[in-house]
């Protein structure tokens, strides 16, 4: 009969029933929360997991924590509840570190300075507009929110300090997504959720790695082959059509600019992005380029000269 975690840990050792107890805890806690997969992973899985035991064995102190929570412990169960707590604190430290964490803080903030939101009680921390039913909760898709988020225009992010006094502008850009997409849920939406929404929506965090992807028609490459070799000044005005359109586009948009024969799949795994962010983004990219190229003599060599500023293309 395999022996459990409080058992193997009389021997003085930390082994297989141990860790396989703590690897089930932290999914526990993840799911229960909501945090973010550790750094270098997209989803959270055993690998994930394993990391995050592996990152709480190597602070500081080593296996002081599992020592401590054996030493305050009087059985299995009570061994499980102190091992949650130490790897929920955990999780909340790392969280707060990263970049999407001190956007939720921020948010946090602004909307606890605002009558018009009211936090919801228990956890994870959910907000709602504050004349929305009590105990009502979004439990839809998060593409659905980032997808409402895209339809609203006439607002952007021009100042973004990280540090100090959140600039005016940039909290009315803030606050119109967030009602926005609160009264689209009609209930409250988790913090971390809303964080997300705001990160896609005015790219506020680190751009998108570059990864290459292949056009299955081949349609933007060749045409990028068809005019790489030009770099002579176009006295037609080409190259101020395209750099008028280029100034406009979001860096997502730029990096899907050689990739428009690609699906929402393939885009979504170049900006590392959810599936259905990506289709919104390609989507608004292809009609934008639409609206641009149409009142332009010669949209094949402005889309030339587009691609050009990218540094590369399919091949």
């Amino acid at each position: 009969m395999a022996i459990g975690a409080f058992e193997e840990l009389q021997t003085g050792e930390l082994g297989p029933a141990t860790l396989d107890l703590l690897r089930r805890l932290v999914h526990q806690v993840r799911r229960a929360s909501g945090f973010p997969p550790p750094e270098g992973y997209t989803v959270w899985g055993d690998d994930a997991a394993y990391d995050v035991i592996h990152a709480m064995l190597s602070q500081k102190g080593g296996q002081r924590f599992v020592t401590i929570c054996f030493a305050q412990a009087a059985d299995e169960a009570s061994l499980e509840r102190l091992f949650r707590t130490s790897i929920k604190n955990f999780l909340i430290d790392e969280a707060k570190m990263t970049p999407r964490g001190k956007l939720r803080r921020r948010i946090a903030r602004l909307m606890s300075e605002d009558t018009a939101y009211r936090k919801s009680s228990g956890s994870p921390p959910r907000w709602a507009l504050a004349d929305h039913a009590e105990g009502a909760v979004w439990q839809g898709d998060l593409d659905d929110l980032i997808a409402q988020a895209a339809q609203v225009t006439g607002i952007g992010i021009t100042r973004w300090n990280h540090s100090g006094p959140t600039p005016r502008q940039t909290v009315h850009a803030l606050k119109t997504i967030l009602s926005c997409v609160l009264q689209y849920a009609q209930g409250a939406v988790r913090e971390e959720d809303l964080a997300k929404v705001l990160e896609a929506r005015f790219e506020l965090l680190a751009p998108a790695r570059f990864t290459a992807l292949y056009a299955d028609e081949g349609t933007v490459a060749e045409l990028f082959d068809q005019h790489a070799a030009t770099t002579a000044p176009d006295p037609t005005g080409v190259d101020g059509a395209a750099e008028d359109i280029w100034q406009r586009l979001s860096p997502n948009e730029r990096l899907l600019l050689p990739y428009l024969d690609e699906d929402a799949h393939h885009a979504a795994q170049l900006l590392e992005i959810r599936q259905g962010h990506a289709a919104v983004v390609l989507a608004n990219l292809k009609t934008m380029l639409r609206t641009a190229l149409s009142a332009d003599s010669d949209p094949q060599a402005v889309m030339a000269a587009l691609l050009r500023r990218c540094g590369g293309a399919p091949s």
